[in-house]
């Protein structure tokens, strides 16, 4: 039972919280390209975006209420501790300076600044952009302090502040009708929501739940509840009003994108195409405006993902200081950033593709493991049977340079006898297999009065 009946007020304070965490400036690119792509079928390509964008965060966060873990290393500790050392680290590393961390700077780069410069220009700018960037980043992420969340709570409102501004204007006075907007990718034409599905994957937002979600745990607890099963339920109370905002935002955004091929050619990436749907509604006041909002709003990002990634792992591997990883992270990130939004974007999609099969399996397994008694054996079958299905996902997303190579195409045969293998779904038969086969090892160990092989989690 819980300690202390909560309000909703308290609700609206941990949904105000997920939603802060969840939802950036960079999230806002990807529905809107996906809109774009799928065109008229925006409504379903939108359903399937929500699903990896919205629904899997919060399961990530109920997987960690449910199993009492303190972390992504607990939630994947009952697979072996050496594949949770392993997960974590590619967890951290996506979120950090492989990726993550340096699209905080690449994304209002492209928002605001790129369109008005040329080509030949746009290097340079990048760099000094990016070097005032992370140089603040580390700056502030010395010693964190409440500073930069105050700043957050101020610039987060003040940013769909200006992003409704757009919406009243959008569903006023649309650019075009997104129900006759054409559909500019072939895949959209009859895989829209499976293709919507894959592109929720570029958000992020479902691995950084595990790796954030004990953030939210502790909130949670901290306002009196106790046990696992009340802290779900004020997760999924508290998500309903966090996350539902977000999936309204994101629904909106992908009107937006399908609507905006009314004045506008598909773009490259979103951030292009909020720039110009910016200028449309506000001109070059608004450019102005968005540019700044979201060089403000990713930098506060920035902080708290480079000081979560060098807190995990100076936890985990306490010989290296916190400043040395902090080093790391924003050393790092700054190079990449400087490869462009378009190129991380690219080498990002085959990380998460090996990734996020790992990480649904994970999460479905922690919130279900009470009926298999947390049993071990149920863990690293599926994770077995996921993983290699999940690394030929990752060769065959990968840029040409890796994925057109002689190798590659010869690992790539086996793709021919997994069912799913052009949509970047093969892993869901095997996974669903190795579960199978799981349970009834589990369930015969039973019947025969064997006792369940389970992990520590303490």
């Amino acid at each position: 039972m819980c300690n202390l009946p909560l309000t909703f007020k308290h609700y609206l304070i941990i949904g105000s919280m997920l939603f802060g965490m969840f939802f950036g400036a960079g999230n806002l690119i990807f529905p809107i390209h996906l809109g774009q792509l799928a065109g008229a079928h925006w409504v379903s390509a939108g359903i399937g975006f929500l699903l990896t964008g919205t629904l899997l965060p919060l399961l990530a966060i109920i997987a960690i209420a449910v199993t009492h873990s303190n972390g992504i290393y607990d939630l994947a500790k009952p697979i072996g501790s050496k594949y949770a050392t392993f997960f974590m680290v590619m967890v951290c590393a996506t979120l950090g300076p492989l990726f993550a961390t340096p699209r905080t700077a690449t994304t209002p780069f492209q928002i605001g600044f790129a369109t008005h410069l040329t080509p030949s220009q746009q290097p340079m700018w990048l760099f000094i952009y990016s070097l005032i960037f992370f140089g603040i980043t580390f700056w502030a992420s010395r010693k964190p302090s409440g500073i930069l969340n105050s700043i957050g709570k101020l610039l987060n409102p003040a940013f769909l502040a200006l992003l409704a501004i757009i919406f009243i204007f959008a569903f006023t006075n649309p650019i075009s009708k997104a129900s006759t907007a054409p559909i500019t990718s072939s895949a959209y034409q009859n895989g829209s929501v499976l293709n919507g599905f894959l592109q929720g994957y570029n958000t992020m937002d479902c691995i950084a739940g595990l790796l954030f979600g004990i953030a939210i745990i502790t909130a949670i607890r901290s306002l009196g509840q106790t046990n696992a099963k009340d802290i779900s339920m004020t997760t999924i109370k508290s998500g309903a009003l966090g996350i539902g905002l977000e999936a309204i935002i994101y629904i909106g955004l992908v009107w937006l994108g399908a609507t905006s091929l009314g004045s506008f050619k598909t773009s490259i990436d979103g951030g292009i195409a909020f720039n110009q749907i910016a200028n449309h509604f506000l001109g070059t006041t608004g450019e102005i405006l968005l540019a700044m909002m979201a060089t403000l709003t990713c930098l506060t990002t920035a902080v708290g993902l480079s000081t979560s990634f060098s807190e995990a792992l100076h936890l985990k591997f306490p010989s290296i200081s916190y400043r040395t990883w902090l080093m790391i992270a924003t050393g790092f990130s700054f190079i990449i950033a400087n490869f462009g939004l378009d190129t991380i974007i690219a080498w990002s999609t085959p990380m998460l593709m090996f990734l996020y099969p790992l990480a649904i399996t994970l999460i479905i397994l922690s919130i279900s493991s009470p009926l298999f008694k947390h049993d071990r054996r149920v863990y690293i079958w599926t994770t077995v049977f996921t993983i290699i299905p999940s690394i030929l996902d990752a060769i065959a997303s990968a840029p040409a340079i890796i994925s057109k190579s002689a190798i590659a195409q010869s690992i790539l045969k086996l793709d021919n006898f997994l069912p799913g293998a052009s949509l970047g779904m093969d892993w869901l038969l095997p996974a669903a297999i190795g579960l199978i086969i799981g349970l009834a090892i589990h369930f015969i160990g039973e019947l025969m009065g064997e006792k369940s092989t389970q992990q520590s989690l303490d």
